[in-house]
């Protein structure tokens, strides 16, 4: 057996600084109370070790009591975590250190926390946007984010931010130019991915490569070391950030990657299958040298013997085993045990998907696990299910998921009897009717098929019951919710009429509904909405006014740039000639339409050179004719035409011509 440790694993150089200086201070035997401000690093066994030797830990709510109780016989010194604490943290800490002369701190916030530290300092401006890749309620994060004083974001991961940017909320920051940092153990791809969202969204966003180069390094040899390993072990504290990322990395290469705290663990896990098997083992930032050296010593002094000796043990029924596939067909596949029979697992105990190709889904090498069916010593074959862990496993993520309010994915495999059935992994979970979300008395057989996210809303025995509807009514609520927090006057949405009455239309503007009064539809009145708008088309609206507690906006649709008489008064003024088209006559004058919106008056006295008695003796309803502009009313909007003076200025030019012309 082949165990490879990987060349950085273990203690970071900001861990090791911490951890170095609080062992000095132990070594010292100054006769001082030692206590860490909440853990020093992300792992218990050394932090139990630390409590063995006096070492105790405070609360930051207690270092006010702790200074005024130390003195000259019995000092107090705090030693601050690597990970860092908030400003007003230190700034309490530097205060008692002035009030009380036997207390001291030390500061062990490793450099690369520091750095970023400055330069949220720096940065701290009114106009800036402080953007964090990393977990928000991480301790490292927590004193970070408190040394910027204006507006602040974080995102666990890109999809985190590209969620963010979909729903609109960069969109109340303005103009405010955006700070990216990165939490120093951030995965380097969900790094370089969150760049690449946040370059799409600005165009010269301030980005600063604060991921630990020490971190960068461990994760690459970690992905490379599981690269050629058939099992990964990664050691790291239960509560360790870079661990867990360390995990994930390796598992995604290494399907065999298990995670442990302490060595001991070992001893529950069924790692080996062979006596060439080649392990690697990964340690996050906080794990002690001499933990990584005892996983190493237990993993390299197994006795490959005994194991072989074990594995001619009686498979009984009911039994789980773990075995390698030697055999792929799309009926079979064959596994071995490491026993003295062979493994099969027919494709009816696989899966209930009778489209899948275990051809696709399998290859030699692969580890299954897997319950032991019925063992025929005589043929030595062990007919096997891997349905049936597969179930039992998934059964306690669909229990979990319904203590913990969890949503689940899952597909759409029948209509049954008052509801449709969702295959959940290898669970199946019935979803009533009145929860898949269709309208009452709708065809359920849309939904055969299809991929649906569900939560557990009640376990009864071994039968699981879901929601489609309790999701959508959560991404509803949440989508409600992100578009409340960012709402303001004067907006632009554009959205889908969804319903009109006789006095507005009402907007769909992402999940929450505006409405347009009619009067807002057109600059010029019309009877219903329908004049101007139908269901389902699309409309660029504006607020113009909301009241987020009654949950009402207000919308707006007619702008100053479709307003009818901006647009004439743009084009035409007193003296120009128009070519109108005769919409309406009274006994004092004939209306013309100008453009469309804006009509004119011609006035009786307006419509020939001679006397007449009515409009209609000279001009036609739908008749264009060219009229000049006399008069333009900016105050009343009304606009005063004339033909006559086109004919008055026809004759003189006419009179005026020379006779010899003529």
């Amino acid at each position: 057996m082949k165990v490879e440790i990987a060349k950085n694993a273990g203690f970071c150089f900001g861990v090791k600084r911490a951890t170095d200086r609080l062992e000095e201070a132990i070594s010292a035997g100054r006769g001082e109370r030692l206590y860490t401000l909440g853990t020093l690093i992300h792992n218990d066994v050394y932090n139990r070790q630390l409590s063995d030797r006096g070492v105790k830990i405070a609360t930051v709510e207690e270092a006010p009591a702790l200074a005024a109780s130390a003195t000259e016989q019995s000092p107090v010194r705090i030693f601050v975590r690597a990970h860092g604490i908030p400003k007003e943290d230190r700034l309490l800490l530097d205060r008692l250190c002035q009030e009380y002369s036997y207390f001291f701190y030390e500061d062990c916030t490793c450099p690369f926390v520091s750095k970023i530290h400055r330069i949220a300092s720096e940065h701290s401006e009114e106009d800036k946007l402080f953007l964090l890749s990393g977990y928000a309620s991480h301790p490292e994060v927590v004193g970070i984010m408190s040394h910027f004083d204006y507006d602040k974001l974080t995102f666990e991961d890109s999809e985190a931010l590209k969620r963010a940017a979909e729903s609109g909320v960069f969109e109340k920051y303005g103009k405010k130019e955006p700070i990216l940092v990165a939490q120093t153990t951030q995965n380097l791809g969900e790094w370089k991915k969150t760049q690449e969202i946040l370059k799409k969204l600005y165009t010269n966003p301030l980005i600063f490569d604060t991921i630990c180069s020490v971190t960068e390094l461990r994760q690459t040899e970690a992905a490379e070391l599981a690269a050629r390993s058939d099992v990964m072990i990664v050691i790291g504290g239960k509560d360790s950030s870079n661990t867990a990322k360390l995990y994930d990395i390796c598992k995604k290469i290494c399907p065999r990657t298990v995670r442990i705290e302490r060595p001991d663990e070992l001893a529950e896990l069924n790692l080996i299958t062979s006596a060439h098997t080649t392990v690697g083992i990964a340690a996050g930032a906080s794990t002690p040298s001499g933990i990584i050296q005892e996983v190493y010593k237990t993993m390299s002094e197994m006795n490959f013997e005994e194991m072989l000796e074990s594995s001619f043990k009686t498979l009984n029924t009911g039994d789980i085993v773990t075995g390698t596939v030697t055999n792929v067909t799309d009926t079979e596949i064959t596994l071995d045990l490491g026993a003295q029979v062979t493994g099969y697992i027919k494709a009816e105990q696989i899966t209930d998907d009778t489209s899948v190709k275990l051809t696709e889904m399998f290859k030699k090498g692969d580890q299954i696990e897997a319950r032991v069916g019925r063992v025929s010593d005589i043929e030595g074959i062990a007919e096997l299910s891997k349905k049936a862990v597969d179930s039992a496993k998934n059964w306690q993520k669909i229990v979990d998921a319904e203590a913990n309010g969890d949503v689940l994915a899952g597909k759409v495999v029948d209509v049954v009897k008052g509801g449709v059935s969702v295959l959940v992994g290898a669970n199946r979970v019935f979803v009533p009717a009145s929860q898949t979300g269709v309208p009452k008395d709708g065809d359920l057989n849309t939904l055969k098929g299809t991929d649906t996210r569900i939560k557990i809303i009640e376990i009864k025995g071994n039968r699981a019951i879901g929601s489609i509807r309790a999701v959508l009514r959560d991404e509803r609520r949440a989508q409600e919710e992100a578009f409340w927090s960012t709402i303001e006057e004067g907006k632009v949405y554009t959205g889908a009429v969804k319903s009109m009455t006789s006095y507005g239309a009402f907007v769909d503007l992402g999940g929450v509904d505006g409405m347009v009064h009619k009067t807002e539809l057109s600059w010029r009145p019309i009877a219903t909405p329908a004049d101007v708008v139908s269901v389902g088309q699309e409309i660029t609206v504006f607020v113009k006014s909301f009241d987020a507690e009654k949950k009402r906006i207000s919308l707006g649709y007619k702008t100053d740039d479709t307003n009818p008489w901006y647009i004439f008064t743009g084009k035409y003024a007193v003296g120009d000639v128009a070519s109108v088209k005769i919409v309406n006559m009274m006994p004092f004058g004939a209306f013309a339409e100008i453009i469309d919106g804006v009509d004119g008056l011609i006035h009786i006295s307006q419509i020939a050179q001679e006397k007449i008695g009515k409009p209609a003796d000279v001009l036609e309803l739908g008749q264009v004719v060219d009229a000049k502009i006399i008069a333009i009313d900016e105050e009343n909007q009304k606009v005063s035409l004339s033909i006559r003076a086109l004919l008055d200025e026809a004759q003189a030019a006419a009179e005026a011509m020379p006779e010899d012309m003529e």
